[in-house]
């Protein structure tokens, strides 16, 4: 299988939006963090990347100097949501910090092709080259609008194909990140799925591995792994993740909740549930076995049925409380890549 490579220049520094609004400066830094929280099992105070949650599913990941924002949502509280024909929702929360209040910003993973995962006003502003991987299906969205609006550096990884992005650096030990899709079904049979693909309301996904390493002798030396689960229910391909990564610790979980029901949970029992709740979110947990799990996509649209207060409840009972580290919006989780 070809590996597809992409350069990132931390020097290299452009704003995400291609509106910046006239007379507004680039940041140059995310704001400062409401919370910073570490392992709970202790820390050497030796972090060097850290993880700043913006809500919904977008969350800022920084090391070696460079900035990777998983699924951009920036709408308010009260602004509509378009997930499919005749379905919307609307958001409860703001975002952490505004779009156009963002810093420089290398390279965007999105899972999926969904207006709660990339909004219109994100869609709208976005610079048209700024690198974004995500999956074949969004890939083509992405591309085919008029030469004006295409984005034009957009890579597409489906399950377990992989991407090395190469950090442009002085340090003797090159970092580089490996991305790989990882399986993910945000429809729950196949009978639905027959009819989603004539209505095409849900759009495929990706979960995604990301590991943070360095090169070593013409290789790749894992330093920090971590698995987003995206938009997916429990389903069987999800058991091919342990097996492909028997015996390699997997650092952190990004797992994404919140019960999500379409059309709408005050719909139940006729709405359909496309995201994982509360007790899929445990078995996830017992099946993955990472070392320590952030819940994120929970709360912040009237679409998701399932509290995060479940999800601490499940955990609780099960044992696994000290694995887990729960963010707020503009929370901040700060870890350490080994050399």
């Amino acid at each position: 299988m070809d590996v597809q490579h992409l350069t990132l220049d931390p020097e290299h520094v452009q704003p995400p939006t291609r509106d910046l609004p006239s007379g507004k400066s680039l940041p140059h830094n995310l704001p400062d963090a409401k919370e910073i929280k570490v392992h709970p099992r202790g820390t050497d105070g030796e972090e060097n990347a850290s993880l700043y949650f913006v809500g919904t599913a977008t969350t800022i990941l920084e090391w070696a100097g460079i900035r990777i924002m998983t699924d951009p949502n920036f709408l308010h509280a009260g602004d509509h949501v378009h997930l499919g024909p005749g379905v919307s929702s609307v958001r409860q929360t703001n975002p952490a910090v505004d779009l156009h209040d963002l810093p420089r910003i290398d390279l965007v993973l999105l899972s999926h092709y969904h207006g709660d995962h990339f909004d219109q006003t994100v869609e709208a502003s976005l610079r048209r080259d700024l690198p974004i991987i995500t999956t074949p299906h969004a890939k083509t969205h992405l591309t085919s609008k008029n030469p004006q609006d295409s984005f034009s550096n957009v890579h597409a990884l489906d399950f377990f194909e992989e991407m090395i992005v190469d950090i442009q650096s002085s340090i003797s030990k090159r970092p580089q990140i490996r991305i790989r899709g990882m399986p993910g079904k945000h429809v729950p049979t196949k009978t639905l799925q027959k009819v989603n693909d004539i209505v095409q309301a849900i759009p495929p996904t990706n979960g995604w591995m990301v590991e943070l390493g360095h090169e070593a002798e013409s290789d790749f030396k894992v330093g920090y792994r971590i698995y987003i689960s995206g938009d997916t229910l429990l389903v069987d391909e999800l058991k091919e993740i342990p097996k492909r990564y028997a015996g390699q610790n997997i650092d952190l979980m990004l797992i994404h909740l919140g019960g999500t029901t379409v059309p709408s949970p005050s719909l139940l029992p006729m709405a359909v549930m496309v995201t994982m709740d509360a007790k899929q979110g445990l078995q996830l947990i017992q099946l993955i076995n990472p070392d320590l799990t952030i819940p994120i996509h929970y709360d912040d649209y009237d679409v998701f049925a399932s509290p995060l207060g479940d999800f601490k409840a499940e955990l609780e009972r099960a044992g696994l409380g000290d694995r887990v580290v729960y963010l707020d919006r503009s929370d901040q989780f700060r870890f350490r890549v080994s050399d």
